[in-house]
């Protein structure tokens, strides 16, 4: 069963309040955001109150050497266990409520856990706790389909497994990206969630990586179409009703995406993707639709101690599947959040991750009264130069 993909459109002005709540118009193989806001031609009137599963995506979470440091200066406690001596918890607090209230919520762990020393940039090694603090913000899936997983070589990644097997057995976190075995992968590649009878398949792979692998497992899913095609096809052979790529591509720090990505996009929309969310570039990209597939070529980063303005400014996306008691479930419009990633003594006295529409015009929240204008400024600049407007995040379709 295939789920359909439609979007709320405005109509108070025309339409009785008693009868807004129960129109729904139907999907058009092609549209612009703008053309959206137009009464639809026909509309379904549903007598039920639909149920609803909502997803939540945030880009990369990077472990540069700063952020470590000031993770470590935050912990009060008395442990002497090197990995638990790290207070991560300023990082996602003002996301909290989002993350946490998400059915299903989705970031890129671009690190591995290769036990200490923990090493930032260029080759990662992040502590343990790192991860249980994610899955305890309320994340549900941790992609490691990215090109920094085999920064430590194979032990490393091998370590990483473990530590995240652990997580996933103690909290319920699950993991994709990388498989330990062949049988593993069949259950991870895709990763497949169950949520309120709606069942969603999980794609993840990457570009490259920046170390190499010598032995056949474990193994990090690469962006081979042959490889991704036998995904897509498990999830249909296992009647996902949603297929959500989770592509690392692109260029890194372009504004808008490449013909390589364009290209692939076309080529896994035709395979049956039913929605695509990347990332990798660690600045926002520009998206469209096609056909019926919303592409997000890039949310940028989560949180990091990337210096470059337009990597501070992020994206965070909120999908909702509408579940009516009748009928298939069907994808609304994803919605885009600006972020504005702060560093210590900015905000908080940590690294924190804020929504830019909830700070603007607040420059009394700031310790550092600049980096409100440097946000600021940012946030247009980026806005005008990925035509991703807060009211206009669909620009156009293929």
């Amino acid at each position: 069963m295939k789920g359909r993909l439609l979007i709320f459109v405005t109509i108070a002005a025309l339409i009785p309040s008693v009868l807004r709540a129960q129109l729904l118009p139907r999907w058009r193989d092609t549209l612009t955001f703008r053309s959206a806001l137009t009464l639809p031609q026909d509309l379904v009137f549903i007598k039920e109150v639909p149920d609803t599963v909502s997803l939540y995506f945030l880009g990369d979470v990077m472990s540069h050497g700063a952020m470590m440091r000031s993770a470590g200066a935050m912990y009060t406690g008395t442990s002497t266990n090197p990995h638990e001596r790290f207070d991560f918890s300023y990082f996602f607090r003002h996301l909290e409520g989002d993350i946490a209230g998400a059915d299903i919520a989705v970031c890129n762990m671009e690190f591995p856990l290769a036990g200490p020393p923990f090493l930032g940039y260029p080759s990662f090694s992040g502590p343990d706790s790192y991860p249980f603090y994610l899955s305890g913000t309320g994340f549900d899936i941790l992609t490691l389909g990215n090109n920094h997983v085999l920064d430590q070589g194979d032990p490393g990644l091998e370590r990483t497994i473990s530590i995240l097997d652990r997580l996933e057995r103690e909290t319920g976190t699950r993991y994709t990206g990388v498989s330990s075995s062949s049988a593993d992968e069949e259950g991870r590649y895709p990763l497949l969630m169950d949520v309120r009878g709606v069942r969603f398949a999980f794609i993840n792979f990457t570009y490259g990586t920046n170390g190499g692998s010598y032995q056949a497992w474990p193994k990090v899913n690469r962006m081979r179409r042959e490889d991704i095609r036998k995904a897509i096809l498990r999830a249909k052979d296992k009647e996902a009703d949603f297929i959500i790529a989770l592509p690392h591509w692109g260029i890194e720090y372009a504004p808008r995406h490449s013909e390589d990505q364009a290209d692939l996009a076309r080529w896994m929309v035709e395979e049956g993707v039913d929605l695509i969310v990347g990332s990798h570039p660690h600045v926002p990209q520009d998206t469209c639709v096609i056909g019926k597939t919303p592409v997000i070529y890039s949310l940028g980063n989560a949180v990091s101690n990337q210096n470059d303005l337009p990597a501070r400014l992020e994206l965070a996306a909120r999908v909702k599947i509408v579940v009516p008691q009748r009928g298939e479930p069907y994808m609304l419009i994803p919605q885009l959040d600006y972020l504005w990633c702060t560093k210590p003594g900015m905000i908080e006295d940590s690294y924190t991750v804020v929504k830019v529409r909830d700070v603007l015009g607040r420059k009394d929240l700031w310790k550092t009264a600049g980096d409100y204008e440097k946000m600021e400024k940012t946030y247009y600049e980026t806005q005008h130069n990925t035509g991703l407007y807060e009211k206009n995040h669909y620009p156009g379709s293929h």
